[in-house]
């Protein structure tokens, strides 16, 4: 007999459904741009053409994605600490120049600056106030576990962290900023797909044996694109389009991973709860 689906579950169909329709929207955006001819040289280059919307709207959208799904599980966990770092890949402009083209050390136009001053001001507010607001209502629930509260106080220390290099040593943060909590987003993804190939799972043999497949790929895929980015960016591996190579192949193995993981919880009847608990 099939079972009808929950509205939890049909929820939770949508909400992954709906990200990996962000990440096509991020690509169509920068596709947009490219047809245009605006000479972009990476996707986060978007931030200074009309495509910004949809480029600062969809990290923002897949933060909240994130934590909507948030369950037990250690890969939920590091995709929770992932949530804090989308929005500051979005609301930090990566650097405009090489820097050594900055003559205030920061990479970036006043405007831009200023932007970001905004942008993390308002995350400075209002994060603090949803990591509270996710204990309270786990406490609530009663599913506050001692695991969740670890992972809102790693959460804190990475959010007190990214807002002191802010305050303290804001031209460094302008110019490096944007990179590293882009390659820290990506590196928890990639461990994140690690930890599901290695994961027990219900599902049948052939089946469990090709996401693993996946998961393998897309994790060693992500770091192989990381350290291209990184050779980019620092100059080693300077050729035309390189860092915006890299970055899509990043972001297309996030989409891979992201529709591997909806492929196989499609079916649970608690999705929200994936795993064994983090007492």
């Amino acid at each position: 007999m099939r079972l009808r689906s929950t509205s939890t579950q049909r929820t939770y169909r949508y909400v992954r459904i709906g990200l990996l329709v962000v990440v096509v929207a991020i690509g169509i955006a920068v596709a947009i741009q490219l047809a245009s001819g605006v000479a972009l040289a990476s996707i986060s280059a978007t931030y200074y053409t009309p495509g910004r919307s949809v480029f600062v709207g969809g990290l923002c959208a897949v933060a909240l994605a994130l934590l909507a799904l948030s369950g037990h599980s250690l890969e939920q966990a590091l995709l929770d600490l992932a949530a804090v770092l989308a929005p500051v890949i979005a609301l930090v402009p990566v650097p405009a120049s090489a820097a050594a083209a900055c003559p205030d050390g920061r990479c970036l136009p006043a405007a831009a600056l200023a932007d970001l001053d905004a942008g993390m001001l308002t995350l400075a507010i209002l994060a603090p106030v949803v990591l509270a607001a996710i204990v309270v209502v786990a406490a609530i629930q009663r599913t506050l576990t001692r695991g969740v509260i670890v992972t809102a106080a790693i959460g804190a220390g990475l959010l007190i962290a990214l807002v002191g290099w802010w305050r303290l040593d804001a031209a460094s943060f302008a110019r490096s900023g944007h990179y590293t909590a882009t390659v820290a987003f990506f590196l928890l993804i990639a461990a994140v797909a690690v930890l599901a190939a290695l994961r027990p799972s219900a599902a049948s043999r052939r089946r469990r044996t090709g996401l693993r497949v996946v998961y393998i790929a897309v994790a060693a895929g992500i770091v192989a694109a990381l350290a291209f980015l990184l050779a980019a960016v620092t100059g080693i591996a300077a050729l035309p389009g390189a860092v915006l190579t890299g970055e899509a192949a990043a972001l297309g193995l996030f989409a891979v991973f992201w529709l591997a993981q909806s492929v196989e919880f499609w079916n649970e009847v608690d999705p929200a709860l994936r795993g064994p608990r983090r007492e």
